[in-house]
């Protein structure tokens, strides 16, 4: 499971231009799953996600959590963090997860966010989306859970 992490002033999704998620400060989250990924992992990414420091304090040091700001979160699926461009010009996105293990896996990562009391929304499974980021500092982070 690969995660890229943005913390953002503001967030969205829009799929053939329809608003799907929209939120305010938080957190959005590419989430790439692969073909072994386990509810373990989901539960130590979450965990994880929800308790980074990554917030700034009223001295300007990240001494803050997703939780300890009452952040929000979009979730969206993304595949191509297990693109493989280490030959030719055309990536192989074999690594990935088939859609059909990877989706039920993106809403329980979702789902736990929620359990945790974060106000969670999420992108289209499968769908072209156009992600909105307006990256905070920037602030950016990649997570592993292998």
């Amino acid at each position: 499971m690969r995660v890229v992490i943005q913390r953002v002033l503001s967030g969205g999704v829009r799929v053939e231009d329809q608003v799907v998620a929209q939120m305010g400060p938080g957190l959005v989250i590419l989430l790439g799953i692969g073909p072994q990924d386990s509810d373990e992992q989901v539960r130590f990414l979450v965990e994880k996600i929800i308790n980074l420091r990554i917030f700034e304090d009223e001295a300007g040091k990240m001494n803050l959590s997703l939780r300890d700001v009452g952040g929000q979160a979009i979730v969206v699926s993304q595949f191509t963090l297990y693109a493989d461009a280490s030959k030719g010009r055309r990536p192989s996105f074999t690594g990935a997860a088939a859609p059909h293990f990877a989706r039920p896996v993106v809403e329980h990562f979702a789902d736990l966010l929620r359990e945790q009391g974060v106000h969670t929304q999420t992108g289209q499974f499968g769908a072209h989306m156009l992600v909105e980021i307006a990256n905070d500092g920037p602030v950016t982070l990649c997570l592993e859970a292998e």
